[in-house]
């Protein structure tokens, strides 16, 4: 999806091809994440306002979520494993005190080791959608054309563009958030993926054979 398309009637199909696209990746554990990220652990952190924290064993799942839904990098879960559990939440609760200051959140949350600002936008989220998005690689790709730069500065680039996106599409009546950008975009972008790339009955055969070599690399 072009991120400059203002069809509203494409950013909702989009967004509800979301969890068609979660299944194409065939990943079963992958289902199971999203839906304690996107439906179990929010009420969760809302439950303990006013002084809302995220728990340690709650960011190692997010960050299971986040790394199966993108590029898998176990250093980070041993990183997350060697946290102090009141640290986590002491920190998770300073960031969400200082929204809607996502410059701020950000800064709260990075003190932590193996927390980058891609790890601290999925906290955010799930916390305040209509705030602050995820930066998955597919839609800082689609809104500021490419996914290397993983900063802070980069972060408040495209949460401001999403932000921005999100109000001209709720103008329309709907209620899209910044979150709801994000997923329409990755799930565009995990869409075109699969179109790109038909299978092949001639490679059957080569493709069982390079999916169980995968496999155990992992």
């Amino acid at each position: 999806m072009d991120f400059e398309c203002s069809e509203l009637q494409q950013w909702k199909e989009a967004l509800s091809s979301y969890q068609t696209s979660l299944e194409s990746i065939n990943k079963t554990q992958l289902l199971e994440l999203d839906d304690f990220y996107r439906n179990q652990l929010p009420p969760l952190l809302h439950q303990r306002n006013p002084n809302c924290f995220i728990t340690k064993s709650e960011l190692s799942k997010l960050m299971q979520w986040k790394l199966t839904r993108g590029k898998w990098r176990p250093r980070l879960l041993d990183f997350i494993s060697a946290l102090d559990e009141t640290v986590v939440e002491s920190a998770s609760q300073k960031a969400f005190k200082s929204l809607p200051d996502v410059s701020k959140a950000i800064s709260e949350l990075t003190v932590l080791k193996g927390v980058g600002p891609a790890t601290a936008s999925a906290i955010l989220a799930a916390y305040a959608p209509d705030v602050a998005p995820f930066m998955s690689d597919e839609a800082m790709v689609a809104a500021l054309g490419n996914s290397k730069d993983y900063t802070l500065k980069q972060y408040l680039k495209f949460t401001e563009k999403l932000q921005s996106k999100a109000k001209e599409l709720s103008l329309e009546g709907e209620s899209f958030t910044p979150s709801d950008v994000e997923r329409a975009l990755w799930s565009s972008a995990i869409g075109a993926k699969e179109l790109a790339s038909p299978p092949d009955p001639s490679l059957k055969v080569t493709s069982k054979s390079n999916s169980g070599k995968r496999k155990r690399k992992s």
